[in-house]
């Protein structure tokens, strides 16, 4: 059984209290590039570093690399809340959990946090559905991916 992963406290009362634990995160190398003149983390910056973690989270549930060919899923929706400004210099990781799984999409949250002090600078809400490129038509879920999915949030 894997353990969930422990963040230090969040002191912003603003950011909603976590429901799901999170088995995933991975580590985000900043670039000077990433930063606006005001010294902020650029807020596209935090959809690319949210793209990289999908990445490795589909690779930690199915245990393999991610192949482009081998994609059966499209984003439909993202909604992201900014609670407090990536300063360069900060050392910050992304963490993700599937929170929600049907027959035809699932919904990711992940949330951009300071590893060494917990501040939670986004949270995001990611909706993902079946698709078939071929056909450009959504589709169910292949089975074999809602239980990986399912077997990777309950810690197996």
């Amino acid at each position: 059984m894997r353990k969930p992963i422990t963040l230090p406290e969040c002191n912003n009362e603003k950011v909603p209290a976590a429901e799901h634990p999170f088995y995933h995160s991975v580590d985000i190398q900043t670039r000077f590039s990433d930063f606006d003149m005001l010294g902020h983390l650029n807020n596209a910056a935090y959809l690319q570093f949210m793209d990289l973690a999908k990445v490795r989270y589909f690779e930690a549930v199915t245990g393999k690399p991610l192949e482009m060919d081998g994609i059966a899923t499209v984003i439909v929706n993202i909604n992201v809340s900014f609670f407090s400004p990536t300063f360069f210099g900060e050392e910050v990781g992304v963490v993700t959990a599937c929170v929600k799984i049907s027959q035809h999409s699932f919904v990711l949250e992940q949330r951009v946090v300071n590893r060494s002090t917990g501040d939670v600078k986004c949270v995001a809400t990611v909706v993902m559905a079946g698709f078939d490129p071929k056909t450009s038509q959504g589709v169910e879920l292949e089975a074999d991916w809602v239980n990986a999915l399912s077997r990777y949030e309950s810690g197996m």
